[in-house]
């Protein structure tokens, strides 16, 4: 197998596994929509990374944490839905990117390109990745207890503004990451299908979290492979592959 496409497959089962995982604890906070209007905002970066030539999650993240920063302060000062305040704050950032994205690169913005990741980029890939699973494990219980009930969380004695804070960082950190796999455009897709799929098969929370992870990375090395095989664009073959996981989920629905 080339070493371009080992590459490719350890990235993409990297990113593809951590962002399900993480998509099974939005999907529970109904937030799953949220990497969309982020991975739109994280385009200005993208749109720099491609003019510049560096890697694109580098040029995505200072955006998309900049985005979550006033969300933050959005919420706390005005109380109102993360939702909305989401919606109010991506627009600007397609409307920023699409000022200066070159149109023969904006293919690769919108819809990613992994075929092409290098050898630091793999590694780095995977290194986030791993400190990302580490910390979404860490808090995992507590979100939960959050995505319940604040009262209740801070009855348990869970600092809940800290709580939201580090779960919004960890979504910026894995749209960077989606979009050098598939674009601005499908990193929603990327976080929610997987963990849509694995709720129709689990039987607990256990199963549920962790069968999110297993369908997203199966989905993006499966998507990767049929990339190779067939020369459409890997970041909408990931999504497709994982769709279809999803569709045959119903039909084993528990």
């Amino acid at each position: 197998m080339p070493g371009q496409l080992w590459l490719s497959l350890t990235a993409g089962i990297f990113i593809g596994g951590v962002a399900g995982y993480l998509g099974s604890l939005m999907l529970s906070k109904r937030m799953a929509l949220v990497a969309g209007p982020l991975g739109h905002l994280a385009l200005p970066g993208v749109a720099l990374a491609l003019i510049y030539g560096f890697d694109v999650s580098l040029g995505a993240f200072p955006f998309v944490i900049l985005g979550i920063v006033f969300i933050w302060l959005f919420e706390l000062g005005t109380h109102l839905p993360m939702e909305a305040l989401t919606a109010v704050v991506f627009a600007s950032g397609v409307a920023v990117a699409f000022l200066f994205l070159p149109m023969e690169q904006a293919e690769a913005a919108l819809v990613g390109d992994i075929s092409r990741i290098g050898l630091w980029e793999t590694v780095v890939s995977v290194l986030v990745a791993l400190v990302l699973f580490v910390v979404i494990r860490k808090i995992y219980p507590d979100m939960v207890l959050v995505n319940i009930s604040d009262d209740l969380a801070r009855s348990k004695g869970i600092n809940v503004k800290k709580h939201n804070l580090v779960y919004l960082l960890l979504i910026a950190v894995i749209v960077a990451l989606g979009v050098k796999m598939v674009g601005g455009l499908l990193t929603a897709a990327l976080v929610a299908i997987p963990a849509a799929a694995a709720r129709n098969l689990s039987r607990n929370l256990s199963q549920y979290a962790f069968g999110a992870m297993v369908i997203g990375a199966v989905s993006s090395s499966a998507g990767i492979v049929l990339f190779k095989l067939t020369g459409f664009p890997a970041g909408p073959l990931i999504i497709l592959v994982s769709t279809a996981i999803f569709f045959a989920s119903i039909f084993f629905r528990r």
